[in-house]
């Protein structure tokens, strides 16, 4: 199963990643586009090698072309998905996101001047999740971002590795213990040799990546970083003074640990974190949430949090809950009191678990350092 785009299997088709990669084909003697995917490539230049591919059978998705060779294309039996005007964002795009590209220029602009603010913006104009071109474009885009998420863990610099989720409370704050625990936990799976993926917003979850991140950094280093980041505790009042803290901590240490963020515009007041070094951003929050469950093939740490974090439990137990033996992933629950006392999560899942073989992948812990011990172990 494809479980970051595709919910049924299609035919065998063709991505054609890059012009290099169109222009390789080209090479090899290409006489026919049938079952090409192309998406947000460049394609001016190229006019002579079009006419002389046979075009049925293929699809461009907010490509670009040379005068006259988009209405050529489609009159030789193309498909061909023009490009949207009025959307501040790639609807095809071909990669994730990366921190530099949402809060581009946050240095010396406000954060309302950035891509992730004015797509969310766009998001809520009146009228927008009804009407077909946005619903539309946000699909397309979903879906985009989907594929990218694929050819990552696929063929990328994800291929492989084992993704243990860490689930999480977006209201911790910096210089706080709750956020110095989740940092330590991002800190101790990427030493260990996990990924570290998170829901990519602030809190639990920016600490999580920023633990991952800043990893390779000895102890003092990491103990500084958590100081200046505290300088800004919160994402409120201002973004902009809590992402250029952040940007600030990241600039002076460029070549941190790779981690995942899925954050999504459905929460818009809730801005993405900028440790993610991968962010894979969705308008559609049930997709993002149920991506995030599905990839975590190393289990999921759920630290202290409320509403969402308990609504993450619960959706997770259910996939192990239904689960073939082999794909039920450990949970544990760090924090006995919050878990048994204040949001009583854990004596449910127990009853939950009872008799199934999720009940021996069940665990409630106290420490970062024991939820380690468990998904390593």
């Amino acid at each position: 199963m494809n479980p970051s785009s595709a919910l049924n299997p299609s035919p065998r088709t063709l991505d054609v990643e890059s012009v290099a990669h169109f222009d390789r084909l080209v090479g090899a003697g290409a006489a026919s586009m049938h079952g090409w995917h192309a998406q947000s490539l460049d394609l001016r230049g190229r006019s002579g090698n079009l006419a002389a591919l046979d075009p049925q059978g293929a699809i461009f998705l907010g490509c670009t072309f040379d005068d006259g060779v988009e209405d050529a294309l489609r009159s030789r039996g193309a498909l061909i998905f023009p490009k949207m005007r009025g959307v501040p964002f790639n609807p095809y795009r071909g990669s994730l996101y990366s921190a530099a590209e949402l809060y581009e220029d946050i240095g010396t602009s406000e954060y309302e001047a950035t891509l992730d603010a004015q797509v969310y913006q766009w998001s809520i104009l009146p009228g927008r999740r009804t009407s077909l071109d946005a619903t539309l474009a946000a699909a397309l885009h979903d879906h985009a971002v989907g594929d990218a998420l694929d050819e990552l863990l696929g063929d990328g610099d994800f291929t492989g590795t084992k993704l243990v989720g860490v689930m999480g409370g977006h209201v911790a704050q910096r210089g706080t213990r709750d956020f110095a625990d989740a940092a330590r936990l991002g800190r101790l799976l990427a030493r260990n040799g996990f990924t570290v993926a998170t829901g990519g917003g602030p809190g639990a979850m920016e600490a999580a990546n920023m633990g991952a991140y800043l990893s390779g950094l000895p102890d003092a280093g990491f103990s500084a970083a958590l100081s200046d980041l505290a300088a800004v505790p919160g994402f409120r009042p201002s973004v902009t003074a809590w992402a250029r803290t952040a940007a600030a901590v990241v600039g002076q240490h460029p070549e941190g640990t790779a981690s995942l963020g899925i954050p999504t515009w459905f929460y818009g007041h809730e801005p993405p974190n900028l440790f993610a070094t991968h962010i894979a951003k969705y308008f559609a929050n049930s997709v993002r949430e149920a991506i995030l469950l599905e990839l975590c093939n190393g289990g999921i740490v759920f630290l202290p949090g409320s509403a969402g974090t308990v609504q993450e439990i619960f959706q997770d137990a259910c996939e192990n809950y239904y689960g073939a033996p082999e794909t039920v992933t450990p949970m544990v629950l760090v924090g006995r009191d919050h878990w048994e006392n204040k949001y009583p999560a854990w004596p449910m899942l127990q009853s939950l678990a009872e008799g199934k073989l999720m009940a021996e992948r069940i665990y409630l812990v106290d420490s970062v350092e024991e939820a380690l011990a468990v998904v390593a172990g």
